[in-house]
């Protein structure tokens, strides 16, 4: 670990310019792997789903699969790029217990899609993150190290591989760098992943779920005093959910400036992120293209995308997220501000798919903005993954709306949800929450109430209808808090006219 002492992020930010960049990884979603016919579903037992050919055996040949192809050129077209005409596939060389043949089939010179753009907005203002290549590849197997306190291999007894990730189709989306954005760039960098996430979910090409790794992010970072060029990068391998990708920017930021103010320099390296301390620490050193040793591909034939077939993809690409969201918010009512705050919270998707369980769009922002952003805030948890679904959300809603329940009691309920006592319904049944509405129930205890405040009541019925609030706090002590005050003030009111 390092001693140096950590400036603040103000006085990095006054004194350095950061640059980033972004690797981002996807698992496409087909049916088969990359260059076999295993299929690809997600938690089989360990090497179950391999052959001849993902296995990189002696005598198999690999043949490319057509919709990954057609997942990547719709990914390309969505992000801005240039198709190819004619590219091919490559070898990279390097040997990993994960990588069963000792080379990786990908794409280097001649990727399948190529100088694009994603605007994403943060803080009301549209950034444009310059896309320099989308290509396809085959994902790696999985290590597992066992044996030591932190899962990897350093104090690990023993190192396990499981093969059935092995081959699977997944795309690379590579930034250009993004310069001038100063204090803005963990910001920048978590806005971006969250656009791309939310696009290619759109598209229908992958479940993009970063917690299951068929989505990962490697973060580069680098320093440099205004002026001058640009620091030597560091890339944070495998960031895996968007709160991460802002926070291990930061940490870069942080680290780097505490080495250069102490006049050491940048290594050029792989980091790891920890989760638990926010911090990242040193991984291998970084190769380079030589190093890889590139070669084309010898046993698949290029790939040449027919241009009509390019253009009946593009033709039929879904609205995409920010338009989407444009229509979003005038169907809504909303405005900029509003958006944004729904988009900072990455609350977008959650709230139209509660909308559509039947909540009011004001309802579903309510909660989803309020009650379950602060829950996932304090646990440090994406709001995806909260614990609560759009349709409990608007169960929730409507036993509040039909008077069953207060919002202090659907609070309560609330907690059930997330605690995995299922649907709002059945917790406020089994936890006895639901208003009291039995009208001679409220009687009997607002009669309690006058009797025990007798100097209230003859206000109340001299005209000081104010003092009822006295009486309805005692009826909602009485009925612990189940009783609904608005109907309990207008009885009281009746009963003391």
């Amino acid at each position: 670990m390092s001693t140096h002492v950590l400036p603040t992020f103000d006085e990095v930010t006054s004194r350095y310019e950061p640059v980033i960049g972004l690797e981002t990884h996807v698992e496409l979603g087909t049916q088969t792997k990359m260059f076999c016919g295993c299929p690809t579903v997600f938690g089989g037992d360990p090497n179950t789903q391999v052959c001849p050919v993902c296995l990189g055996l002696p005598g198999s040949l690999p043949v490319a699969n057509r919709a990954a192809i057609e997942a990547t050129i719709r990914i390309g077209l969505a992000l801005n790029c240039t198709i190819a005409t004619w590219c091919r596939f490559a070898r990279k060389n390097y040997f990993y217990p994960d990588m069963p043949k000792n080379f990786q089939i990908s794409q280097y010179d001649e990727p399948l899609c190529a100088d694009g753009y994603l605007d994403v907005e943060v803080d009301g203002e549209l950034v444009r993150i310059g896309i320099e290549r989308v290509h396809l590849e085959e994902d790696t197997g999985k290590t597992l190290h066992v044996g030591g306190a932190t899962g990897r291999i350093h104090g690990a007894t023993e190192s396990l591989v499981d093969y059935n990730r092995a081959g699977i189709p997944l795309v690379e989306i590579v930034t250009k760098p993004v310069p001038g954005i100063g204090a803005r760039a963990p910001e920048v960098a978590k806005a971006y992943v969250a656009e791309l996430r939310d696009v290619i979910r759109t598209l229908g090409v992958s479940d993009v779920r970063m917690e299951q790794g068929s989505m990962r992010c490697d973060v580069n970072t680098s320093l440099n005093r205004p002026g001058e060029e640009w620091g030597t990068r560091t890339e944070t391998k495998n960031v895996n959910s968007l709160r991460s990708v802002e926070r291990a920017v930061r940490s870069e930021m942080l680290r780097q400036a505490a080495v250069l103010d102490a006049g050491g320099t940048i290594t050029q390296e792989t980091r790891h992120f920890h989760e638990d301390t926010g911090d990242t620490t040193s991984g291998r050193s970084k190769e380079t293209a030589t190093d890889y040793r590139y070669f084309p591909e010898p046993d698949l034939v290029p790939l040449a995308p027919e241009p009509a077939w390019v253009e009946q993809l593009k033709a039929a690409l879904p609205e995409l997220p920010r338009v989407h969201r444009q229509r979003l918010k005038a169907e809504w009512g909303l405005s900029d501000l509003d958006m944004q705050s729904i988009l900072n919270a990455g609350a977008v998707e959650l709230i139209e798919r509660t909308v559509a369980a039947g909540a009011s769009p004001e309802a579903a922002r309510k909660w989803w903005l309020g009650e379950l952003s602060r829950k996932a805030n304090a646990d440090g948890v994406e709001l995806e993954s909260i614990g609560a679904t759009p349709a409990q959300v608007a169960q929730l809603q409507s036993l509040v709306e039909s008077g069953r329940l207060t919002d202090k009691l659907a609070r309560q309920v609330l907690e059930g949800v997330l605690a995995g006592e299922g649907d709002p319904a059945a917790i406020m049944a089994a936890r006895g929450l639901e208003v009291v509405s039995d009208t001679g129930a409220l009687t009997a205890a607002i009669d309690e109430a006058i009797a025990a405040n007798p100097a209230v009541a003859d206000k109340i019925r001299a005209g000081n209808h104010a003092a009822a609030g006295v009486l309805i706090g005692a009826v909602m002590k009485t009925t612990k808090g189940q009783a609904d005050a608005k109907t309990v003030r207008e009885l009281v009111l009746a009963r003391l006219s």
